[in-house]
């Protein structure tokens, strides 16, 4: 059984909109990377995420983006039971997220899915496949609160 996910969700907003949300690190950082983003999403580039509920700013290698279509990333899953005993060599793997973008109602909704795969099939693994899914789940709510009503659902949460 592969572990990966994928979660969905439509915004009221065009997809050039949508799509600059999730690549602008100015964007990006007002409703989901609570520490910040730094630098722009965009294909063959390393940027960084950082996130007050997992310190430490992450980096993100963009493997593709596609303008107003798909953007697909790289990044870090670490197995936490081979961390603990020291064993960094088999700890540290990455997994791949795949986001898309669908115009909807002629133009003026997106629908935006976002897939990640790639864990080790490991009850260690299965249990970070479950936290990603539940944080890109929330992603794509803190977005879709931010870009329709100004919102930023994440103001305060873990700090």
């Amino acid at each position: 059984m592969d572990l990966s996910f994928k979660v969905s969700a439509r915004i009221a907003k065009p997809v050039t909109e949508v799509f600059e949300a999730i690549v602008n690190p100015d964007h990006l950082s007002q409703y989901f990377t609570t520490g910040g983003a730094r630098g722009r999403l965009e294909t063959g580039a390393t940027v960084t995420w950082d996130f007050h509920d997992f310190p430490g700013a992450f980096p993100v290698h963009v493997v593709e983006v596609e303008p107003e279509r798909r953007i697909v990333l790289r990044w870090e899953a670490t197995d936490c039971a081979a961390e603990a005993t020291g064993d960094k060599a088999s700890a540290s793997y990455d997994t791949t997220v795949t986001m898309t973008f669908e115009p909807l109602d002629g133009g003026t909704r997106t629908l935006v899915s976002i897939a990640e795969e790639g864990w080790r099939q490991t009850p260690e693994g299965l249990k970070s496949s479950y936290g990603n899914c539940q944080g890109w789940m929330q992603m794509a709510c803190a977005m879709k609160a931010w870009l329709e009503h100004g919102i930023n659902l994440r103001e305060g949460m873990f700090r």
